[in-house]
This record gives C-alpha cells, sequence and structure tokens, in this order.
C-alpha cells in the first residue's frame, strides 16, 4: 500500500478561551507515524496564556505570526524568559519545561516541528502539564502533594483545585507577566529572517539554514531546519537529502506546485502547496517546487542537525560533476547533445528564476 504524501492542514485539539492548539494526525498524513515526525501549532489570542508543560517530543519552534514572551525551563531548574517575534526558531530539547504569552492584539502563533521516535505515540506529540485540569499533581492523593511540597491539606486543595483552564488560558489585563531578558534570547533562539542569508539568488529565491553553527541547541534536538523564500515564478531545484533524512515542510506564505518522483522513477506527489499546508519527502525521494506569481515561503526541518543535500539541477548539480563520456553513455545521446545539456545551467544553483 502506498503511502499518501498529499499535504494537509492542521486540525483543532483544544482551546477556546485565550487560544487554541491544533495538531496534524498520523491517520490522516501517515508519514507523520513512518518518519516518527510530530507537527502542531499554538495561537494565543491577546492575553492568552499556554500552561507550563514539557513534552516526550524534542522540538523546534517557529514563529509564525506575532510576537510574544516564551518561558523555557532547563532541566538544571533555570528559567529563561525570551522576547519572541516572527521569524524566531526555538530549539527544545528532552527535558524543558515551556509556558507561551501573547500581551499583543495580533494573535500569536507559534508552529512545532519534532521527532517523536521516543514518543508514547509515533507521529503524535504528548504532553504533560504542570497545572490545570489536567495538571499531573490532580492525579497525585492531596497527601502525596503534601509532602512533596510541605504544605497542609487545605492549601494543597487549593494550588492544585484553582485552576480550572485545560491547556490555555486567558489571563486578567492586569496580571503580571516576567519581563523577557535579552540575554536570555542569546544561545535559546534564532531569527531567520534577521540572519544572515546561506543562498541568496536573484529573482531565484533566499535560504537561511539552521545548524549547529548559528543555534548550537538544535544538536540535542537532533533536527536541522531551514527558512526558504521563492520568488515569484521561481523553481526550486530537484534534489533530495543524501544522508537518509526526512523533509518535513510547511507553507506559510504564497503558494505554488510540487513534484516528488520515488523509486521506479514513479511521480508519487503531483499539488498545489498553500499556506497552512503540510507535507512530507521520504528518504532519498527527490523533490522539485515552482511558486506561483506571489511566490513561496516555507519553514522545514531535517531529521538531522546538520543536513546534507545532492541537487540535481543547475551549477553545483551532480551532472556537472559527471564526465562527458559518462553521461554520453548514460542518456544514450550523441556528444553533441550532451554538450548541450552540459552547457545549461552553468552559472544558477538551487534556485531557477522564472523565463524571461
Amino acid at each position: 500500500m502506498e503511502l499518501d504524501l498529499s499535504p494537509k492542514l492542521a486540525k483543532k485539539v483544544y482551546g477556546d478561551n485565550g487560544g487554541a492548539y491544533y495538531a496534524w494526525s498520523p491517520s490522516e498524513l501517515p508519514m507523520l507515524r513512518e518518519g516518527n515526525i510530530g507537527a502542531a501549532k499554538l495561537a494565543l489570542e491577546k492575553h492568552g496564556f499556554a500552561l507550563p508543560r514539557y513534552s516526550d517530543s524534542p522540538k523546534v519552534a517557529y514563529v509564525l505570526q506575532g510576537s510574544g514572551i516564551a518561558g523555557i525551563v532547563l532541566p538544571e531548574a533555570e528559567e529563561k524568559v525570551l522576547a519572541i517575534k516572527k521569524g524566531d526558531a526555538l530549539a527544545l530539547p528532552f527535558g524543558v519545561v515551556t509556558w507561551w504569552y501573547n500581551k499583543e492584539d495580533t494573535e500569536l502563533v507559534v508552529l512545532f516541528l519534532g521527532d517523536t521516535s521516543k514518543a508514547h505515540k509515533a507521529g503524535e506529540f504528548t504532553d504533560f502539564f504542570l497545572t490545570g485540569s489536567n495538571g499531573i499533581f490532580t492525579g497525585f492523593s492531596t497527601e502525596f502533594v503534601g509532602r512533596a511540597w510541605d504544605l497542609e491539606e487545605n492549601v494543597v486543595k487549593t494550588l492544585v483545585g484553582k485552576q480550572s483552564g485545560n491547556g490555555i488560558v486567558k489571563l486578567d489585563e492586569n496580571c503580571k507577566m516576567p519581563e523577557a531578558k535579552k540575554q536570555d534570547y542569546l544561545g535559546m533562539a534564532l531569527n531567520c529572517e534577521e540572519a544572515p542569508l546561506d543562498v541568496d539568488i536573484v529573482k531565484g529565491g533566499r535560504v537561511v539554514v539552521l545548524n549547529t553553527k548559528n543555534l548550537p541547541l538544535v544538536g540535542e534536538v537532533g533536527l536541522g531546519a531551514d527558512l526558504v523564500r521563492l520568488d515569484g515564478g521561481a523553481m526550486c531545484s530537484p534534489g533530495f537529502s543524501c544522508d537518509s533524512a526526512l523533509q518535513v515542510t510547511y507553507i506559510i506564505r504564497g503558494s505554488g506546485r510540487v513534484q516528488v518522483v520515488g523509486v521506479d522513477g514513479r511521480r508519487v506527489l503531483e499539488t498545489t502547496l498553500k499556506a497552512g499546508n503540510l507535507f512530507i519527502v521520504p528518504r532519498f525521494f527527490v523533490v522539485s517546487k515552482i511558486a506561483s506569481s506571489d511566490g513561496m515561503e516555507w519553514f522545514s526541518i531535517i531529521t538531522t542537525p546538520n543536513p546534507i543535500f545532492t541537487h540535481l539541477a543547475g551549477r553545483t548539480s551532480v551532472w556537472k560533476a559527471l564526465s562527458p563520456e559518462v553521461l554520453t553513455a548514460a542518456f544514450n545521446v550523441d556528444p553533441d547533445t550532451e554538450k548541450h545539456f552540459r552547457s545549461k545551467r552553468t552559472s544558477d544553483a538551487i534556485f531557477f528564476p522564472p523565463p524571461s
């Protein structure tokens, strides 16, 4: 049975007052389970507060919209409070506790992509909440909680039972939250929209790669990532991850066409991508995209912290490395045809501007 690679939209899991949490389900996107990948989105309204939690999966978080505050408590019980905004990427290893707060009018939307190979369910994140109606201490008896915290029974009941919210709540506008510290941002996050470009091709596209060099913490997460902006009508060279990594792609803005070719030279996906779509390219499958007239922007994670790609067209393609004799024999063409083929795409790499 062939895997369904068609792009999917996230569906609401919980939330109401203050915001909502959305996730992609392995039942609708089987490659999540196959590739042990989780994908979800958090959307917080003004004064929306995502209660403290930890997860069974390491993740990369990417701020799709708005600005706010993120709290990250490291395993050594040190809290980092970060001012986050659109374009920020954060690496969230195992063991960290996180909370999120939006004090602005614009909705704060955060994308989460991560590795579920050690999770309770393949292809899904499971969060464990510290407080709220489903907080972990609601499961312990008052005796156990009281002894753990050295508190009287009546105080325990107040602490554990007062917060009736589930996952996301809306705080009073006068509620005080901690102020972000500039030093906490360093080493914990990177703004992909402001970082130096790794690739910049006029009328083609631009890439910022997130790896262990610019955000060392991704090494602990075990994932790399990139932000790609493809100009209107431009093409992304056909290519594949040559180190057995999966590519998980979320379309941020715009639209375009995609084709994926797999085993035996068969096209396994041809469709139109739109903002909000998530799709996954299996290991070693070749993918190429062409942006519509308004361009296309996407954020991807790759299931290795320092991914390596092989491109099959352009100046850096594998074809340019093969000798003329090998290509002539491989394509079964005459030397003139091979020479004409080799003379093309001698300057463009990775992204190809639209035909003039």
